[in-house]
C-alpha cells in the first residue's frame, strides 16, 4: 500500500507544468501560490476572464493531426467551463501541441509556447498569466476520457489558465480503490467504482486537480496520441497540433 501511494505522489509531483530546467524566477500571481511559469521574464499578471457564459454542456470539438475529439464542459464548474470557452473563441488553441504524453496515464496540451516551439525543445512552462481557483466536486472524478486542469504545485490547488489534460489512466482494482477511498471526503459511489475498475481511469489525481469536462466522442483519438512515439521529456517525436471550435 505504501508504494503504491509514493508511486501515486510520485507521478502527481511530476504532474506540475513547470519543468525543473527552468531557472528564471517571477513574482507569484498571488501570495502563497507559486507562479505557473518560472521561465517567462516579469510582466504584469492578466486577470481571468470575468466574461460569464451560460451553458448547457457546451461542447467543443478538438481537431487533431490523429483524428477528431469531441468534449462537453460541465457546469459544475463554471469558471473553468467558462474560462475554457473564452480561449477556444478567441482561437488561443489553434496550432498548439499536445507537448506530453504518457502511455496509461494522460495526454497534456494548452502550452502556447508550442505554438512556435523548435523540435526537441522542453515544453511545459508556457502560460496565460493567471489563474483558476480549484472546482472540486466528488461527483466529478478522473475516469478516462476526463478533461481536468494542470497545476503547478501551489497549496490552493488553482488550475492553470490555459494547459489542460486528458485523462487515458487504466483500470483499478478493488484494494487499489479502497486506498484511494480513505483518502476522500466523500466515499466513492459505486457506479464511480464500476467505471475505474472496468474503464480506468487515474483515481490518485481526485480532488487534487480540477475535473471539468469530459470525452464523448474520439475517445479513440486519446488512446493513439497517449501512445505515439515520444522522446524524452515525454514529447512526441512528431508534432501534434490541435484546433478547436465550439460545437452544438
Amino acid at each position: 500500500m505504501m508504494k503504491s501511494i509514493k508511486i501515486a505522489l510520485t507521478i502527481i509531483a511530476l504532474f506540475t507544468f513547470t519543468f525543473s530546467q527552468a531557472q528564471t524566477k517571477k513574482k507569484p500571481v498571488k501570495k502563497g501560490v507559486k507562479t505557473a511559469v518560472k521561465a517567462q521574464t516579469k510582466t504584469p499578471d492578466k486577470k481571468m476572464p470575468e466574461e460569464e457564459i451560460v451553458s448547457n454542456e457546451t461542447k467543443v470539438k478538438i481537431t487533431t493531426d490523429m483524428g477528431d475529439i469531441v468534449i462537453k464542459l460541465y457546469d459544475k464548474t463554471p469558471l473553468h467551463r467558462d474560462n475554457f470557452i473564452k480561449l477556444v473563441n478567441d482561437h488561443f488553441y489553434d496550432s498548439l501541441l499536445f507537448h506530453r504524453i504518457i502511455s496509461g496515464f494522460m495526454i497534456q496540451g494548452g502550452d502556447p509556447k508550442s505554438k512556435t516551439a523548435q523540435p526537441g525543445e522542453m515544453l511545459g512552462s508556457g502560460d496565460v498569466g493567471y489563474t483558476i481557483p480549484a472546482e472540486f466536486d466528488p461527483s466529478l472524478f478522473h475516469k478516462k476520457g476526463a478533461l481536468c486542469a494542470a497545476r503547478t504545485n501551489n497549496p490552493e490547488k488553482a488550475s492553470s489558465g490555459c494547459q489542460f489534460y486528458i485523462v487515458q489512466g487504466k483500470p483499478s482494482s478493488d484494494a487499489e480503490l479502497d486506498n484511494f477511498d480513505m483518502q476522500r471526503p466523500v466515499k466513492y459511489t459505486s457506479a464511480q467504482r464500476m467505471t475505474y475498475k472496468i474503464n480506468g481511469g487515474t483515481p490518485f489525481l481526485d480532488m487534487n486537480y480540477t475535473v471539468f469536462g469530459e470525452v464523448v466522442s474520439g475517445i479513440e483519438v486519446v488512446d493513439l496520441i497517449a501512445a505515439a512515439p515520444k522522446a524524452p521529456g515525454d514529447r512526441p517525436v512528431t508534432d501534434i497540433h490541435m484546433k478547436m471550435e465550439v460545437v452544438k
